[in-house]
């Protein structure tokens, strides 16, 4: 397990009863989190001060309940990058801070290749959401393509560059369905040095293509080996698909890759901490391959 604990902006401040208590800046939110199958709460006067609570309906979704006027968008930094907040449908908020971890590895993967050999490096996001680790990577100084198919999302991996600082880096934006640009990737001839990803376990992209992950994932990747230059520094994948195994993933990134390129394989649960607890909330897992 890795923790995502170098948080100053963001924290996890008490879990009970399916939901946590978070802090995102200078607000709090309680969301709910399915993995929370205790009911004690370590701090219950807190609870009673959060900024917002999102409430999950019976028959689907849900709807947030406000207890102080909150802004429409506000900021939060991680070291020096800055991300766009913003309480959006089903709970969430544009990011996702367990992710931080994995930015942190490879903002270190991608400025040791640079100081190591001076090349550029090309690096593909897909599945890419509202870029936080396009942005991560752009900071380590990499040239990014962000690839999703929301134009929304990929608005919002906009505004995290430009609040970031980042506007001067070369990033591209692509509204696409993922598989159909890794496709038209391999007849370009263009290559990529790094590679992350965060499949949804369901899907339809921009055309209604259905992506689903179980029959998806493997064809994916084989694709993507393809587009992957010959001296690749990373490949990540990260899921949040329920029942699936870190294993699995690590299981796939051999599969895939040990014929052709010689690196270390890892994977397991990513996690976030709890503030003056021993608590710590398992949110998803990856798997890495790096050189």
């Amino acid at each position: 397990m890795i923790i995502s604990n170098e948080w100053k902006d963001y924290e996890i401040l008490d879990m009970a009863n399916g939901e946590k208590l978070e802090r995102w800046g200078k607000y709090t939110l309680i969301r709910p989190d399915p993995q929370i199958i205790w009911n004690k709460k370590s701090y219950p006067n807190l609870w009673k001060k959060a900024d917002a609570h999102y409430h999950r309906s019976n028959k689907g979704g849900g709807s947030w309940e406000y207890n102080n006027k909150l802004p429409e968008r506000w900021q939060v930094k991680y070291k020096d990058l800055t991300f766009n907040i913003k309480p959006m449908g089903f709970k969430h908020t544009g990011l996702f801070p367990e992710q931080a971890v994995n930015w942190d590895f490879m903002i270190n993967k991608i400025k040791e290749e640079k100081k190591k050999t001076g090349r550029e490096i090309n690096v593909l996001n897909l599945f890419a959401y509202t870029g936080g680790a396009t942005v991560a990577c752009s900071y380590a100084g990499a040239n990014v393509c962000h690839v999703d198919s929301s134009k929304g999302m990929v608005a919002w991996a906009k505004e995290n560059i430009d609040s970031s600082g980042l506007k001067d880096r070369k990033v591209r934006f692509i509204v696409d369905d993922v598989v159909k640009f890794v496709q038209r990737e391999i007849r370009r001839g263009n290559k990529y040095d790094g590679i992350v990803m965060d499949p949804p376990s369901y899907g339809r992209g921009a055309n209604g293509e259905v992506w689903q992950i179980e029959n998806s994932l493997f064809d994916l990747l084989n694709l993507c080996k393809e587009i992957l230059s010959e001296d690749p520094i990373f490949f990540l994948i990260n899921s949040y698909t329920t029942g699936l195994s870190a294993t699995v993933l690590d299981n796939l990134l051999h599969v895939v890759l040990d014929d052709k390129y010689k690196g270390k394989v890892s994977s397991g649960e990513i996690s976030l901490p709890m503030t003056n607890s021993k608590l710590v909330l398992p949110c998803g897992i990856y798997g890495r391959w790096e050189k």
